[in-house]
């Protein structure tokens, strides 16, 4: 099972880089286009026009 230990993407069409931090922490990006949820405890993704929005870059290790 992997813990996670960065729940964060980069948005495709703006470039910012969003992190969740805690569990119910919902962050869009400046544009609008995508948005990250959960922090460490779940990934929750959405985005504007098709998953080639954002780019994922969380982190996890091994437990």
């Amino acid at each position: 099972m992997k813990k996670i230990i960065r729940n964060r993407i980069k948005c495709n069409l703006c470039g910012d880089i969003i992190e969740s931090k805690s569990r119910h922490n919902f962050v869009k990006c400046k544009c609008g286009c995508c948005f990250v949820d959960g922090g460490l405890d779940y990934l929750r993704r959405g985005y504007t026009n098709s998953i080639d929005d954002y780019e994922e870059m969380s982190e996890f290790e091994s437990e």
